[in-house]
């Protein structure tokens, strides 16, 4: 019997070719602001939001709840107003000040490879809870770490490096892709994913359970099972 883990939830705003940003250095803003408030809305119902060190670096996310109704609904359910924050990082090496660790009221972990613990536990451990997974790093023996600590809904909000981790293992159950009808075409730009063997190749497929539009974006939801 497989460990429990909670229910993975994995959510990416890409172009029509495939990208997550530009090679620029401000962020592509890829989402309508109908999908902005879904994801939002995401958001506010799961325990946990998830991203990767090269995420906080470059795009400095807060990872807050926006919406005041979907903050006090939470507090109304006896929830902090929005989720705990996750990162994932092979070396720790995150600024202390930036809006992860910052922004917000909520709880803070990051997770590391064990060799890299005790570092990253001086560096950061001030300002968020450092867990080992494993060496080398397991997103298995993350899910089962944040299963322990009560997280049951996920969501991986990124990016390219944690999205090809976490389907590479088949420990996604669900992709909500927002695409935008735009272009990149930037072999330097951010991908959706990189190379690696997924389990849904061949006569095995992601199944496709609803296609909406939100303002200009067409809204992709996929199931693994």
């Amino acid at each position: 019997m497989s460990p429990p883990r909670p229910y993975v939830l994995l959510s990416a705003a890409v172009s029509i070719d495939g990208y997550l940003d530009d090679a620029g250095p401000d962020r592509l803003l890829l989402s309508s602001p109908e999908d902005f408030a879904e994801v939002d809305e995401l958001r506010a119902g799961v325990d946990a939001i998830l991203v990767g060190a090269n995420t906080v670096r470059a795009d400095n996310p807060r990872l807050l709840v926006r919406s005041a109704e979907h903050r006090r609904s939470r507090v109304a359910r006896g929830l902090p107003e929005s989720p705990t924050k996750v990162a994932l990082s092979g070396g720790g090496q995150l600024d202390p000040a930036a809006a992860f660790f910052t922004a917000g009221d909520t709880e803070r972990l990051v997770y590391v490879p064990g060799a890299a613990l005790p570092a990253v536990t001086a560096r950061l451990g001030a300002v968020a809870t450092v867990v080992g997974a494993g060496d080398p790093l397991s997103v298995a023996a993350l899910l089962a770490d944040l299963a322990g600590r009560g997280v049951a809904r996920l969501l991986v909000e990124g990016g390219g490096v944690v999205h090809t981790l976490f389907l590479t293992e088949g420990l996604v159950d669900e992709l909500r892709l927002a695409v935008a009808p735009i272009f990149v075409g930037d072999p330097a730009a951010p991908r959706l994913v990189g190379a690696g063997e997924f389990p849904w190749r061949g006569e095995r497929r992601l199944r496709l359970d609803g296609v909406r539009s939100l303002g200009d974006t067409a809204v992709l939801r996929y199931l693994a099972s």
